[in-house]
């Protein structure tokens, strides 16, 4: 039997970014979407592995920012607030899973988001929280799932990991860990 229930954070608790939030992330910063878009996404590895928020923003903007540089909070909180919808099929399956499973979280994610994350309500359910911000390694390398079970003290039959990207799926697979597809997992039941 599974011990550990390890879920990804994006688009699996949280909600697909909404498309008018980068739009109003790229218009802050005044570029186009598809600019920004690009930018964004590019950039994001070393932003989500813990380099410094005004690092991956001068590096989206394509200039030099300052750590006190107010456009730094106002695009770190408005990409923040962007990732913040919750899934509500999923929180739902998360309360029927805290009393079979012990439960962790394991993101690619920027400190911002993570320190997000530790202060949203919802996620004292999970014992463990794991970003990749603090671990400085991102999925799907193999090196953050070995790092996971270590301080989980798991074998990797004992953990379910539940992730939309096929690749970070792949490689937890590629391990032992029981590893599934967001979200055609059964306790997450789609409506409608």
């Amino acid at each position: 039997m599974t011990t550990w229930m390890l879920l990804d954070y994006g688009e699996v608790i949280s909600m697909p970014q909404p498309s008018d939030a980068t739009a109003s992330m790229a218009k802050l910063i005044g570029q186009d979407e598809a600019t920004f878009h690009d930018r964004y996404w590019r950039h994001r590895e070393a932003y989500d592995r813990g380099q410094a928020s005004h690092l991956y923003w001068s590096a989206v903007l394509g200039r030099t920012l300052a750590g006190d540089d107010p456009l730094v909070a106002k695009l770190d909180a408005a990409d923040v607030e962007s990732w913040s919808h919750l899934n509500p099929e999923t929180l739902r399956g998360i309360e029927d899973l805290k009393g079979r499973h012990r439960l962790a979280l394991l993101s690619n994610a920027p400190e911002p988001l993570a320190a997000a994350i530790d202060d949203a309500p919802w996620a004292a359910a999970f014992t463990h929280r794991f970003y990749s911000c603090r671990m400085a390694l991102t999925k799907p390398d193999p090196a953050i799932f070995e790092e996971v079970l270590r301080r989980l003290d798991a074998a990797p039959g004992d953990v379910t990991f539940l992730d939309d990207r096929a690749a970070n799926v792949r490689a937890a697979a590629a391990l032992g860990i029981n590893a599934l597809l967001y979200p055609e997992w059964p306790p997450f039941p789609r409506s409608g």
